[in-house]
């Protein structure tokens, strides 16, 4: 029998004028759910899934790295166009 996991989704899109912005709203946004979630459902994984061009530009800033790793952020990494996912990052 195969293993399952219940995961949660956090879908941002990233065509805004300012990716900083974006970013800071899905990070708050993701932060929430992570807390609201482990109270009701705790074995429920978050995730960030954001666009791969945005992943391959914006997101190896050294300063989103940071950020990533401090709040341990999981990435689901998806190409908007082909609309399939091309990485999970744990």
């Amino acid at each position: 029998m195969g293993r399952t996991s219940k995961i949660a989704v956090e879908i941002k899109s990233f065509i805004g004028e300012s990716d900083i912005s974006t970013f800071h709203t899905a990070l708050g946004q993701y932060l929430n759910y992570c807390q609201a979630l482990e109270e009701i459902e705790p074995e429920r994984i978050v995730y960030l899934a954001i666009p791969y061009e945005t992943y391959q530009d914006f997101f190896q800033l050294s300063f989103i790295q940071r950020a990533l790793r401090r709040y341990q952020v999981k990435l689901m990494i998806y190409d908007p166009k082909l609309e399939e996912i091309k990485q999970w990052i744990k």
